[in-house]
């Protein structure tokens, strides 16, 4: 029996996560958690725990919808 492909759950992953990016994960699952998935919930989630963007400013949708863009690159 074949037991198929080989699937590294990090095959897509260029570099380990940053310090700022293990941060910002665990930050969106106590989040979604507890708060909510919606853009608004999230965007306030972070303000609130004062997890900000990497240049060191406040989320807002459009900045938040912009680094999920960069990190999925």
């Amino acid at each position: 029996m074949n037991p198929g492909p080989y699937l590294d759950i990090h095959q897509s992953r260029t570099h380990e996560p940053t310090p700022y990016e293990i941060k910002l994960a665990r930050t969106l699952e106590e989040i979604f958690t507890e708060v909510g998935h919606e853009l608004t919930d999230v965007v306030a989630g972070l303000n609130d725990r004062q997890v900000h963007t990497p240049d060191g400013e406040p989320w807002t949708e459009r900045s938040f919808r912009a680094e999920m863009h960069r990190l999925g690159a």
